[in-house]
């Protein structure tokens, strides 16, 4: 007790001893095995959680018009075997591209892709997105939902229920930013189109894999919990 006393009084009577519980070998190995099976379920799931694949009764069928060909025709052979009234190709201003064409959106260039590819026909329809006038690289999506309700609006459609394809791990992000444009009574379904540069089974042992899982990770967070409307 005197020695105790005597190290309190040394540490201004800020400290006191405690005893501590500190694992075992054996819980050390415990601790390491549940976190690499914890990993190993991650690794697993979450590209099954960023590209959900669930459509829904509709006769509307929106695609993202930056998607690349075998996508676009995907979407294209849908809506013919599905008898859908509208497909609809939306995007906003084209950036990143090789010689765009000045003012062109992905909307209209997908539009050019299918008529090459034999999709001229007359239920397809290019719905391009203005230019945000501010950070317009944030939000192309959701501007995209707002572009595709606003010209469903003025067409006289009453909407209870669309379909969005894209490409795997834009999935849910797609269908939550159009879900937020289109407002609760109208249902969203997703389609998500397998990315042909990378297995998603293994997408870890792909440089491509790996870069769309951890963007389209952190985009769908921003979307999610920071996104906000207008």
């Amino acid at each position: 007790m005197g020695s105790e006393n005597i190290r309190a009084r040394r540490c201004l009577g800020l400290l006191r001893r405690r005893n501590l519980w500190l694992p075992t070998w054996r819980g050390w190995l415990l601790l390491l095995m549940l976190t690499s099976l914890a990993g190993y379920a991650a690794l697993h799931r979450i590209h099954r959680f960023l590209a959900p694949d669930r459509p829904v009764s509709s006769d509307i069928l929106v695609v993202e018009g930056w998607v690349p060909d075998y996508a676009l025709k995907r979407g294209l052979d849908l809506s013919v075997e599905q008898k859908s009234r509208y497909l609809l190709l939306a995007g906003g201003t084209v950036r990143g591209e090789v010689n765009p064409e000045p003012g062109d959106t992905y909307a209209n260039m997908a539009m050019k892709r299918l008529k090459r590819i034999g999709g001229d026909q007359p239920h397809v329809h290019p719905v391009p997105s203005p230019e945000l006038t501010s950070e317009p690289e944030r939000d192309r999506t959701y501007g995209s939902a707002l572009a595709v309700k606003k010209w469903l609006k003025e067409q006289g459609v009453s909407v209870r229920s669309i379909n969005v394809l894209t490409m795997g791990t834009h999935a849910r992000r797609s269908r939550l930013l159009f879900q937020e444009a289109f407002g609760p009574e109208v249902e969203v379904g997703v389609i998500a189109i397998r990315d042909r540069e990378y297995d998603p089974r293994v997408w870890w042992r792909y440089s491509e894999g790996v870069k769309e899982v951890l963007s389209e990770g952190a985009a769908y967070l921003y979307a999610r919990f920071l996104f906000q409307p207008g």
